[in-house]
């Protein structure tokens, strides 16, 4: 079987001598792209089209179809080493939640090797929102970090004291506050300025503070390079993750949902009408309070797509596409806004629900179930499961990282429901025309990428979709996409260990020339 919803595209044939040869071939094109369908391989939608109405649920306990694509984010052309002498340090404070301090910690190294600087860790803003001080010493393993990066930035956990004529100096950072997806020009002329008149920049906030696309593929690259492979948990929240994953896959496959119906996002939608007027008068005052003053029409909002969607939406289209109430699912979300009443429907439809406080009850779960370290632990649940369906995968949103980690980690399924698709057909069920439901939603959910390689396109993110510079293939005429020879990073090692014997040798050069001046 193939991902259902796609269909080969075929050019015209050419014509013959008269009416009937033309009507002859027709038909034997005909017969040729219906046994073409038949037997062509399960592979996801990428062009809109849908040859039928039925989804193969099996097939979607699979990854996707690659393409002959794999994960490759090693540098593919010249990548010298961080050089021993900096232009000064770089600092930077991540706000926001799990999924903007790693975009932003992401462009911290991007930007410290655009700038020759010297990183210093990143600083995890604990806002008002996650209540939450862990840092990055309590989240990531530092040590790992630095490692994994040392041939792309020097990085160092704090700025070093300068001891000269037996004093003790501190190096006080300057603050800027770096425009909203500042190009590379701005770090090479604004930032790189200040950082070589005071030793050292603070940029805060650090929040989408670098353009995300840049005509650069080894930018980016090393983009992947932090966020897949230098941004490792702690081991004891990597364990604690892997023991979940494998409770819940110890009886069969389980699907990952990050269920996006909390306080701070519908506030921010706008979408107030399907609660009760007490409810309402809360998620007013919260947007008053964090969002800019907007005037916004629930009816509008919804019929464009721009609500979450509710818990029972959520089990109408997983019904819809054929999943039934034996599929095993783990929730990942916060606190659900408008309480179990908005549950109930979505329990009835799929009874199989867990969360990371039901499958390990242990202690440091339930004490920071809500902070970064729950959140933590979901992102890891997230990553591993079978299939990862995300109900709200707007702009600096946890969903965001997942699908193109997961995406990098092996095509892996990913069930993206079009919001503004499926509006009228909600819509219209609510309105009592539910003839046809079903079959409207998997029309709908045919259109959509199950996880396979696809085309970037505004407004998708580079860190949803790092497709295709942090990928290549083995076999191509395309020296772009061609692999990286497979001692890349011991070449890589060469260089580094190269200039730092280079580096010693200039400065015992420099200590015998001032000694013989002496």
């Amino acid at each position: 079987m193939r991902r259902l919803g796609h269909q080969r595209q075929h050019g015209k044939q050419g014509g013959g001598g008269g009416l009937l040869a033309k009507l002859s071939i027709a038909v034997l094109f005909l017969l040729i792209c219906s046994l073409s369908l038949l037997s062509a391989p399960f592979t996801p939608n990428t062009n809109g089209s849908t040859a039928s109405s039925q989804i193969n649920v099996e097939e979607l306990w699979k990854s996707a179809n690659s393409g002959g694509w794999k994960p490759s984010s090693a540098p593919r052309s010249k990548w010298p080493p961080p050089p021993k002498e900096t232009n000064g340090y770089l600092r930077v404070r991540c706000n926001g939640g799990l999924n903007q301090q790693r975009s932003a910690i992401c462009n911290a190294v991007l930007a410290a090797r655009i700038m020759n600087a010297t990183l210093v860790l990143p600083e995890l803003d604990a806002n008002s929102f996650w209540h939450d001080d862990s840092g990055f010493h309590g989240l990531y393993d530092v040590e790992h970090f630095i490692q994994s990066l040392r041939f792309d930035v020097q990085i160092v956990e704090r700025i070093p004291e300068i001891h000269k004529n037996g004093k003790t100096k501190k190096i006080k950072a300057f603050q800027l506050r770096p425009p909203r997806d500042a190009p590379i020009s701005w770090y090479t002329t604004d930032a790189l300025k200040k950082m070589k008149e005071h030793g050292a920049i603070y940029l805060s906030p650090f929040s989408h503070r670098l353009a995300e696309e840049i005509d650069n593929p080894e930018y980016q690259r090393l983009r992947c390079r932090v966020n897949y492979h230098a941004l490792r948990f702690k081991p004891h929240i990597m364990k604690l993750s892997e023991s979940i994953v494998d409770k819940l896959r110890s009886q069969g496959h389980f699907m990952a949902i990050h269920l996006r119906f909390e306080m701070d996002m519908l506030s921010f939608a706008g979408c107030f009408d399907i609660f009760t007027p007490a409810e309402q008068k809360i998620l007013k005052k919260y947007r008053k309070e964090n969002f800019a003053d907007k005037t916004l029409i629930y009816k509008e909002r919804r019929a464009i797509g721009k609500c979450p969607l509710t818990p029972e939406e959520v089990g109408l289209i997983l019904r819809a596409m054929g999943f039934n109430n034996s599929t095993r699912i783990y929730l990942a979300a916060g606190e659900l806004f408008g309480g179990e009443r908005f549950m109930t429907p979505f329990r009835a439809l799929f009874p199989r629900l867990e969360n990371h406080s039901s499958v390990d009850a242990s202690e440091e779960l339930a004490t920071n179930s809500q902070g970064l370290i729950g959140s933590a632990v979901d992102y890891m649940v997230c990553l591993l499961a079978d299939i990862f369906m995300p109900t709200y995968d707007g702009p600096s949103n946890f969903a965001n990282n997942l699908l193109g980690h997961r995406l990098y980690y092996g095509f892996r399924t990913n069930i993206r429901p079009d919001r503004k698709g499926l509006a009228p057909v909600f819509i219209a069920r609510e309105n009592g025309r539910t003839a046809g439901f079903e079959e409207a939603v998997r029309h709908v959910m045919l259109k959509t990428n199950f996880g396979g390689p696809h085309k970037r396109i505004s407004p998708e993110s580079f860190y949803t979709n790092s497709w295709p510079e942090c990928f290549c293939q083995m076999e191509t005429q395309n020296p772009a996409h061609k692999c990286p020879s497979e001692n890349v990073m011991q070449n890589l090692h060469s260089q580094l260990v190269t200039e730092n014997i280079d580096m010693e040798q200039h400065n015992r050069s420099d200590s015998t020339v001032s000694l013989a001046e002496r």
